[in-house]
């Protein structure tokens, strides 16, 4: 690492040590406004800002004005400042072993996560998947709280220094953390221990099936509904949204998607990852629609693939 590179790493680093103090300091109504006004300003000098205007235009223009596309393009900016400050204002803790909540109100989210218990305990574990939408970090410490025992698949950050209190922080509240570079054989430990793995797939990348998501080709990573169908286990799309109230999230869990193929069929192994992986998508549509103001629009969601590549993988994956 150069001198100027540790330099940066440092301030970034010292800057967000100085938020996190801010964020625990503010009550969760003047955290909002400090985010929104944040918010409005990387809105106005980010190169993104036009990304997820276009993601929206193409999304949800048909049914939209350009006001209300405009509309929502900074909502969604002010959500993503809004996930921050309320992870950096640490809203959980562990005490005697548990999660508890010392600032938010989760009680419906709680609620909800118990079918996502019941679901785990049946299958033995299963794979947890859920859209940038809303609160998504909420969401393991949630699991940690009902009990599901949960394995996060995550990238380290490129800043050693934010990445290991970040890290730190996350363990601390029981949960496990696997690096997303060649994770899927430490994934295919976790699922054979019955315990649970959490996903965030709704991003593009360079090796996935080539599906529609929100009218539009996609490129969309079938690694949730390989480790389903290669596994036997369930998929479920989770989601925690903000509403009106600062202090309260409204939670979604789906009904499980299972895997129909017979195992010892590869050729219907192979169209039951399409469909999951389907599913998966069109169950995630559902929710942000009803929330599209919480969505990250400003990912450049909408790329290419190798879908030759990423049927190659299926048999390696059972090692």
């Amino acid at each position: 690492m150069t001198k100027k590179k540790k330099l940066i790493h440092i301030l970034e680093f010292v800057g967000f040590c100085v938020a996190m103090a801010a964020a625990r300091i503010l009550p969760p109504h003047s955290l909002r406004a400090v985010c929104r006004l944040i918010g409005s300003l990387y809105y106005k000098i980010s190169y993104r800002r036009e990304i997820a205007l276009t993601n929206i235009r193409n999304a949800l223009g048909d049914q939209l004005g350009e006001a209300e596309v405009r509309r929502i393009a900074l909502a969604s900016f002010h959500s993503l400042l809004f996930t921050a400050a309320e992870m950096m204002s640490s809203p959980f803790r562990l005490k005697g072993g548990r999660v508890r909540n010392t600032r938010y109100r989760t009680d419906h989210v709680e609620e909800l996560f118990r079918k996502a218990k019941k679901i785990h305990d049946e299958s033995g574990g299963c794979i947890f998947v859920t859209p940038h939408l809303g609160n998504w970090e909420l969401l393991p410490y949630v699991s940690a709280l009902i009990g599901i025992p949960l394995a996060i698949v995550m990238r380290p950050l490129n800043n050693p220094y934010l990445d290991r209190v970040i890290f730190s922080g996350r363990l601390a509240s029981g949960q496990m953390l696997v690096p997303k570079r060649k994770a899927m054989f430490t994934l295919v430990r976790i699922l054979r221990r019955g315990r649970s793995i959490g996903m965030l797939p709704d991003q593009s990348t360079g090796r996935g099936l080539r599906m529609k998501f929100f009218g539009r080709l996609a490129t969309v990573t079938p690694i949730p509904a390989i480790m389903a169908v290669t596994y036997r286990r369930p998929v479920v799309v989770v989601a925690a949204c903000r509403t009106q109230d600062p202090y309260y999230f409204e939670g979604f869990v789906s009904d499980p998607i299972y895997p129909v193929s017979d195992a010892s069929d590869p050729r219907g192994e192979q169209a039951d990852i399409v469909s999951i992986t389907r599913q998966i998508n069109e169950r995630m549509e559902e929710i942000i629609r009803k929330y599209p103001e919480q969505y990250l629009w400003m990912h450049n969601r909408w790329k290419g693939s190798n879908l030759k590549q990423v049927f190659e993988g299926i048999g390696n994956s059972r090692g």
